[in-house]
């Protein structure tokens, strides 16, 4: 008469059917109140109301068992058992939830009015891991339920080796649960969550992804080599993981394309340059460990560069490597094999060391430096003499001897005239300029002539004027 909603009362005389043990009756006054979700994949266990019918219901667990408790069993109780049972229940969990009236209760209005991810948390509750995950998979949820329902209850509970041995035995191939399990993957990650992803990789048979993994063990948090020398065992799993990959895929590519569809795929070129990769990483982790060892590390501080980083990171290596050893010659095998099988700028890398040396006043070891570099039999006519001119462009201050000594290795007499223009040794330059061929060196030595006008130095400029 007043025109108020009447839900609240059926829900009320719901639950004191319930509370009165007349389940049939509850289900009656619940079918008035209580409606199915519109979206059943939603991320909720469905309704406040239903959530307390299904919280009363597993409160009040009576230890009835249809076989053994005939006698106790109330005949309101074995009608609504019964008409639970002909439900169309997709399965049925071994042991108590079967046998009880009381959960077949809670699984009538799971199924009539809860969300997948409410049944498949009921499921979990109570130990039915096996009819969660066919739950799933029937009504083909979303991975979220996925993981909200299921994944992160079984690692939490320490689970996570049940999980995976059912989804094995439910799928030997585990393609049905590839979606689910790289949303897992992403899941650890995004919480960083590392091990657990790594174990589950393994699980998984995703070695790509489980190499790029140890890859993150390896690398992450360490200050020094003298760190990533004790993490060397990464290093080979790494190896391991991709050695096993490329057995995989020979295997498979005799037979008919077998279908990894949720697992990394790489070329088989590609992991191969990997586990160079890899191998040549053991080189500078043994080589660069050694020397921190020895005290000869003059870089400490700056961020540690690996090659596993971009172009810009590998050539941070091959610097480290010539700078870090007993002299240049000692790294520079190493360090030219990184920028060879890297394919990066050498010239720019050489450059950064020797101005490194500059800084170090380490002016032998730069000579030292282009006498590798010419006898590594990939150097451009110019590579030496560019290097020395980089390091004068930044530094003026190179004591004269020294600076005498790196101009006089330089291979092109143009290029020896330019170095002593840079560091004002006007008079060096016109030395130079003279034994040139006559049209050249005329051109250079006006060149000079005005230049010492310029900065006022009448001695070589009336020496450049007679030659003239």
């Amino acid at each position: 008469k007043s025109g108020l909603d009447p839900g609240g009362a059926w829900h009320a005389w719901g639950m004191a059917c319930l509370k009165a043990g007349n389940l049939s009756s509850a289900r009656e006054k619940f079918n008035r109140c209580l409606k199915p979700p519109m979206d059943l994949n939603q991320l909720n266990h469905g309704s406040r109301l239903v959530q307390d019918v299904i919280q009363y219901l597993e409160s009040t667990v009576k230890p009835i068992l249809i076989a053994d408790d005939d006698y106790f069993t109330t005949l309101r109780e074995l009608e609504a058992t019964l008409r639970t049972r002909s439900l169309s229940l997709e399965m049925m969990c071994e042991g108590k939830i079967q046998h009880n009236s009381y959960y077949q209760e809670c699984l009538f209005y799971l199924h009539s009015y809860g969300t997948n991810l409410a049944i498949i948390s009921f499921y979990m509750r109570h130990d039915c891991m096996r009819e969660a995950l066919l739950h799933l998979l029937n009504k083909e949820s979303p991975s979220e339920v996925f993981i909200e329902g299921i994944f992160i209850p079984s690692y939490e509970s320490g689970k996570l080796h049940m999980l995976e041995n059912l989804l094995e035995t439910i799928d030997p191939g585990l393609e049905s649960w590839g979606v689910y399990l790289i949303a897992a993957c992403k899941y650890l990650q995004r919480k960083n969550y590392y091990h657990i992803l790594y174990e589950l990789q393994q699980f998984m048979k995703d070695h790509v992804r489980a190499a790029m993994t140890c890859i993150r063990f390896f690398t992450h948090g360490a200050k020094s080599y003298t760190e990533l020398g004790g993490k060397q065992t990464w290093l080979l799993k790494i190896k391991d993981h991709l050695k096993v990959y490329l057995q995989e895929v020979s295997r498979s590519s005799g037979r008919k394309k077998m279908a990894f569809t949720f697992r990394k795929k790489m070329s088989a070129t590609d992991v191969s340059r990997h586990i160079n990769t890899v191998d040549l990483q053991m080189e500078v982790t043994k080589f660069l460990h050694r020397c921190e060892s020895s005290g000869n590390s003059q870089m400490a501080g700056s961020s540690l560069p690996t090659l596993f980083g971009n172009n810009n990171m590998k050539m941070d290596v091959a610097c480290k490597v010539m700078l870090e050893g007993k002299n240049i010659e000692e790294g520079f095998g190493i360090a030219f094999r990184v920028l060879q099988d890297f394919q990066l700028e050498a010239t720019e890398v050489y450059s950064k060391v020797a101005k490194q040396l500059v800084k170090q006043q380490k002016y032998s070891e730069i000579r030292q430096l282009l006498k590798c570099v010419n006898e590594s039999g990939v150097a451009a006519k110019n590579d030496g003499d560019n290097i020395i001119l980089n390091c004068l462009n930044e530094f003026k201050n190179i004591p004269a001897e020294d600076l005498d000594n790196l101009i006089q290795d330089m291979d092109s007499d143009e290029n020896k005239i330019q170095a002593y223009v840079m560091c004002n040794k006007l008079r060096s330059a016109y030395l130079v300029s003279v034994r040139q061929e006559k049209t050249r060196a005329v051109q250079l030595v006006q060149h000079v002539q005005q230049l010492a006008e310029n900065s006022g130095d009448d001695v070589v400029k009336a020496i450049c004027a007679q030659w003239l």
